[in-house]
């Protein structure tokens, strides 16, 4: 028995450093932790931090912090920080920049003014003692953003306004931290002030010119998942580097990058699936795990004066944080809910406060004290436990009440059926007719794609079939890397068109997606058979497509629109897709039209879409769309609204349409908008007043009389 005890060893050594168990543990505590605590009703940040307690070398000493929570916690740090900049709905940021910054000013301004006064009167440090350490109550970091990402709600307005003011206040934190960094270090001289932020304004310049000009040359050339996601990883921390070179945190170059990445990587693409996954997956809970093996219990409450120096830090933290959010609530008249989300995203202190106490710990004064002793050093760990613990308990709880505010169960009841019917025949095309199907597709409505392939009932069958498969499962991995439910369709009909018709009635399609036809020889036709057979049978909407660059390089839209656009049963519909592939892009749109139809088009958008960057010219002669061949470039996608042969809107210019198009704008990735047709005639259009009364709802008369007349007699 003794040979076989020293044969099978379990002599186990704590802190263990073996790097597989230490991976093994730390993925069973992200695997448990949320499921325990969710049962309980406990935030999972809250679980990964008390974790990080329990397992560290001041709880039962299971795990040493070695150089892998710290590279693991770095990289979480910067995810954080990156996502927090890429969620960000830059359109939404430009309206509530004021409100950001100002939310930002306060938050850094009042917990500096108290917690000098605190620092000086209470806790008699010295002057410069209590700089720093007052700068440390004003920094938070974004450390509940994953909650709000769980709910859905990263983009509603406070999120935007919260974010935006961690980048502000974090900046002025830092700027304080550099300073008395570099007093001590004798790195300071008369202009050292303007030299560092001179230093940063211009890094920062250069970052924002040339970061995204190299990832839209990048995407336009790489398209696959993992190469751009190794990419996106390394601009990131390129970023963070090259801040980290001027003295400044490199947070601040990953938050830079997040928000100048933003419209190269839509919400609804594969690669942000991606990172959003590997990060709060594995990067996030390793920094949180770390973070809390930081915390030493025993040290704390064994010192009274480590007790004090906490509880003034925790009390001016928190009363700092929460009248910075109510001002800002106050002055911009938000609501409340606002205001407790805002609270709960700003006052979670971990990055730049560790960062600040850390440096002010390693810095020995000529007396041979530390500019922050222990008793902060420990008060500093206390504060972040209990901010991370207020910071994420707020936050899930508003929320939560927030998601259900915001939910108009009625709305979606009531709202209108939706289905995009994509024929994948061309592996080619299938790539961007997918992406531009999930950009246009509503978030709020399940199962509304559908990707078909026919396949021809001849002796080739076979080979179809089998071609038919990859391209289905082709389409079903694109759908599924953005977590979106794809109904994929394998047919066998006499004839192509036929097919795409028979399956668009049986799934009760909405609109259709198609490449355009690729002309094989002078006698073919620009559309080919299959789309002129499609446009001929079906009243639906068609979306006849060319992308000459994957879809999220896109930069803008222009729209032509004909005159009597409006009378036409889908206007409201191409409007929206139209307004919601702006937003999902992060571009503008221009729409160029007839000066009444644009009346329509402002008056529908000021009503439904405020957020959408719009532009509007005027187009008085359809003829005249040749003009837009200097307003095109390559990277633009021109949407041409044309119309049916018989319908309203429909002008004999239109058949001179494909030379133009195969003639002026060949390069351009395009898109020939066919708008549905088919409709209840006595169902009219209901949207606001052209003439700028966007709260009134109003259909011109005449305009109505003309449209029923042409229904009634087509």
């Amino acid at each position: 028995m003794k040979e076989l005890a020293d044969f099978i060893d379990f002599d186990i050594h704590f802190p263990i450093t073996d790097p597989t168990w230490i991976f093994f543990l730390v993925l069973v505590i992200i695997l448990f932790a949320p499921i325990i605590l969710e049962r309980l009703r406990i935030p999972h940040i809250i679980g990964m931090i008390l974790a990080g307690v329990v397992i560290g070398e001041h709880g039962f000493n299971i795990l040493a912090r070695d150089s892998s929570f710290e590279l693991f916690g770095k990289v979480g740090l910067y995810y954080i920080m990156f996502l927090a900049g890429l969620e960000m709905n830059m359109e939404d940021f430009k309206s509530i920049r004021v409100k950001a910054t100002v939310l930002g000013l306060l938050a850094f301004i009042i917990p500096l003014g108290i917690g000098f006064w605190t620092n000086m009167n209470i806790l008699d440090y010295g002057v410069v003692t209590s700089v720093l350490l007052a700068s440390m109550y004003a920094s938070h970091t974004l450390i509940a953003y994953p909650i709000v990402i769980r709910y859905g709600i990263n983009r509603q307005r406070a999120v935007g306004i919260a974010v935006g003011g961690t980048a502000v206040t974090d900046t002025l934190t830092l700027l304080v931290l550099a300073v008395i960094s570099g007093l001590y270090k004798g790195e300071t001289s008369d202009y050292f002030w303007i030299w560092l932020v001179l230093k940063f304004l211009v890094l920062s310049i250069i970052i924002m010119y040339t970061f995204p000009r190299i990832a839209r040359w990048f995407f336009r050339r790489y398209s696959d998942n993992v190469v751009q996601y190794i990419f996106v990883l390394a601009m990131v921390f390129l970023g963070g580097g090259l801040m980290e070179l001027i003295g400044m945190e490199g947070i601040l170059g990953a938050f830079l990058v997040g928000l100048l990445l933003n419209r190269l990587i839509p919400h609804v693409s594969p690669l942000m699936n991606h990172l959003e996954f590997v990060g709060n997956a594995l990067f996030i809970p390793y920094f949180l795990i770390g973070v809390g093996m930081l915390i030493n219990l025993n040290v704390l409450f064994g010192h009274v004066e480590s007790i004090k120096v906490a509880m003034v830090m925790i009390v001016v933290a928190l009363v700092g944080k929460w009248i910075a959010s109510w001002l800002t609530q106050k002055i911009f008249r938000l609501r409340a809910l606002e205001r407790e989300l805002m609270f709960g995203l700003s006052n979670a202190q971990a990055a730049a406060t560790l960062a600040a106490v850390l440096v002010g710990y390693g810095i020995v004064l000529p007396s041979g004290e530390r500019l922050l002793n222990e008793d902060v050093l420990n008060g500093t760990i206390l504060l972040i436990l209990v901010t991370c613990i207020v910071s994420s308990f707020i936050t899930e709880h508003t929320a939560k009440r927030i998601a259900m505010h915001d939910a108009d169960v009625e709305e979606e009841k009531e709202q209108e059926k939706e289905r995009f019917l994509i024929p994948v025949a061309n592996p080619e095309t299938l790539e961007g007719l997918m992406s531009l199907g999930l950009v246009l597709r509503d978030e709020k409505l399940p199962d509304n794609l559908v990707a078909l392939s026919v396949i021809n009932d001849n002796n080739d069958s076979v080979k179809q079939e089998m071609r038919s498969k990859r391209n289905l499962e082709r389409a079903a991995q694109i759908a599924a890397s953005t977590n979106v439910k794809l109904t994929t369709v394998s047919r066998f009909d006499l004839n192509i068109t036929a097919g795409i018709l028979h399956t668009a009635k049986e799934y009760e399609a909405t609109g259709i997606i198609i490449g355009l036809h690729y002309k094989a020889s002078i006698v073919d036709s620009f559309f080919g058979n299959l789309t002129e057979n499609l446009l001929k049978n079906t009243y639906l909407q068609v979306m006849v497509v060319r992308f000459q660059m994957p879809v999220n390089t896109l930069r803008r839209i222009i729209v032509a629109v004909p005159s009597k656009a409006e009378f036409e049963h889908g206007f409201i519909k191409w409007v929206t897709y139209m307004c919601r592939m702006s937003s999902q892009l992060g571009c503008r749109v221009h729409f160029y039209a007839h000066p009444q139809t644009l009346g329509y088009i402002r008056g529908y958008i000021q009503k439904k879409h405020k957020d959408t960057r719009a532009v509007y010219s005027e187009l008085d002669d359809w003829n005249d769309l040749l003009l837009l061949t200097g307003q095109v470039n390559y990277d633009h996608l021109l949407v041409i609204v044309s119309a049916r042969r018989g319908s309203i809107s429909y002008d004999s210019s239109f058949e001179k349409l494909p030379m133009q198009v195969s003639k002026y704008f060949n390069n351009n990735s395009i898109m020939l908008l066919y708008p549905e047709q088919r409709g209840d005639p006595n169902e009219s259009l209901s949207f606001a007043d052209p003439r700028g009364f966007a709260e009134t709802q109003y259909y011109d008369k005449v305009g109505n009389w003309i449209y029923k007349w042409f229904k009634k007699h087509s």
